[in-house]
């Protein structure tokens, strides 16, 4: 599903050429469970842009379903991103003044699907993540836990092929961060491909691939046993 060869990201720091990502080269297979780990500055979240088409690397390829992105326009990324791609953050990332509802229907509203089937989708992701009764709640008025479940249902309301997770547990407790990952973890053993960033070793080891990255650099790769 994803092939990145000599991948290379570049930014400027206080007059210093800092590398993002060093020509990684990877390959990530559909329906993967990936954690990916390293200090902070290691490229992590460099990584998740590119992957995510919300960056474009300085050099290097990087194939998405067998389609070369380097030379796409931005009306081709962001068709990409809305039909295949979904993203959850550390932060939520929710619209405040807007309902639990009307947060995770605003990608479709965006990508112009009717109001009917909008209502179907969020439908069964409320029941099935257990929001029931808080669709008409404010992000303001739930727990960390039940915003993160909406900001998933958000993610996954388009259906897409590929779920990339920026740290989804940083502001949970372990109870709830432990509920998140299962529910992701669900979503992969259905078929979704799964990326996941997080610091926490516990949870990198429920993946399926573990990868470390420093200095933009992959140091060390492993493949696990499912948990």
């Amino acid at each position: 599903m994803i092939r990145l060869r000599g991948l290379t990201r570049c930014f400027q720091a206080g007059g210093q050429k800092v590398m993002g990502l060093d020509a990684l080269q990877l390959d990530i297979h559909s329906g993967d469970y990936l954690a990916v780990m390293g200090p902070s500055g290691s490229g992590k979240s460099t990584l998740l842009n590119i992957l995510g088409l919300l960056d474009a690397p300085d050099a290097g390829e990087y194939w998405l379903d067998g389609e070369p992105t380097a030379a796409l326009s931005e009306a081709r990324r962001a068709e990409l991103r809305s039909r295949m791609i979904g993203f959850v953050f550390q932060s939520y990332h929710l619209i405040p003044r807007l309902t639990a509802q009307e947060n995770i229907e605003l990608p479709m509203l965006l990508a112009g699907i009717q109001p009917n089937l909008r209502r179907q989708r969020s439908g069964e992701l409320v029941e099935r993540l257990g929001l029931g009764n808080r669709l008409k709640h404010r992000p303001g008025e739930l727990s960390g836990g039940q915003r993160q479940r909406v900001a998933i249902a958000r993610a996954m309301v388009m259906q897409p092929a590929l779920l990339l997770a920026d740290e989804p547990t940083g502001n949970l407790d372990s109870h709830a961060g432990g509920e998140v990952f299962t529910l992701l973890e669900e979503l992969n053993a259905e078929g979704l491909t799964l990326i996941v960033v997080t610091h926490d070793a516990q949870h990198a080891a429920r993946a399926h691939r573990q990868l470390r990255l420093r200095d933009g650099c992959i140091v060390d790769e492993a493949k696990l046993e499912p948990a």
